[in-house]
């Protein structure tokens, strides 16, 4: 049974969203504030969390932000009253999978729900089992000894190319700004004076891409870069 971590403060909204979820075959558990939902984050393992925005002690945007700082497999849903075009960028921005307006249909919610569970079903490790090998479309890497492969093919990277696969194999179909890469593979500050990540992902992208047909790393231009099979 896949457990569900729900925080929001609002007691009908939660008591509702924990009814819908059990009915559909989850476990649940409902933090009623951004700080009890960390704790539980903490000490716990989820295999998806549903947040609010608006929450006491610490908001769902800056909770997010926590939530794939520490466990950055972990998929995030933002739910919120709030639907203007900068709350969303808000909230994925933050790092969060998906985002729905309140009120939603519950059909969309838990098709939502099942297509994230499904995306980070092979990439998420939990507290019993870790994960030996991460793949997508025809790409597998070793995370042991540290090898590459495409359509069974050896691929031969450097160090901090194979990070920058990894992380991207982590979060795919997900647009990461070079911000976040930056911080996540080379856990510096991104400097955008200088142009060190768009370097790497070409060099990544010539060796991933350049003699396959599927192109799987492509740019989207003013916001970053994306793993994702079906842009080809």
């Amino acid at each position: 049974m896949q457990s569900i971590l729900v925080i929001e403060d609002e007691e009908r909204i939660a008591s509702l969203i924990r009814r819908v979820l059990e009915e559909n075959g989850f476990m649940v558990t409902v933090a009623e504030s951004g700080i009890r939902g960390r704790e539980y984050i903490l000490s716990n393992h989820f295999d998806l969390v549903v947040s609010d925005i608006i929450l006491p002690g610490i908001n769902g945007v800056e909770l997010c932000r926590e939530i794939k700082k520490i466990k950055p497999h972990l998929p995030v849903i933002m739910l919120t009253a709030l639907g203007t075009t900068d709350d969303k960028v808000e909230g994925l921005d933050a790092g969060s999978d998906d985002y729905l307006v309140k009120p939603f249909e519950i059909k969309e919610f838990i098709a939502r729900i099942n297509s994230l569970l499904r995306r980070y079903q092979l990439l998420t490790a939990t507290d019993h089992t870790r994960i030996s090998t991460l793949t997508y479309d025809s790409v597998e890497i070793n995370l042991d000894i540290k090898t590459v492969r495409r359509e069974g093919k050896e691929i031969k990277l450097t160090p901090k190319e194979f990070n920058l696969l990894e992380y991207l194999m982590r979060n795919p179909e997900r647009v990461l700004s070079r911000a976040e890469i930056a911080a996540n593979v080379w856990d510096t500050h991104f400097d955008t004076g200088t142009n060190f990540i768009d370097v790497y992902i070409n060099y990544l992208r010539n060796k991933i891409d350049k003699n396959f047909e599927t192109k799987l790393i492509h740019t989207r231009t003013g916001m970053g870069f994306i793993l994702n099979r079906d842009e080809n």
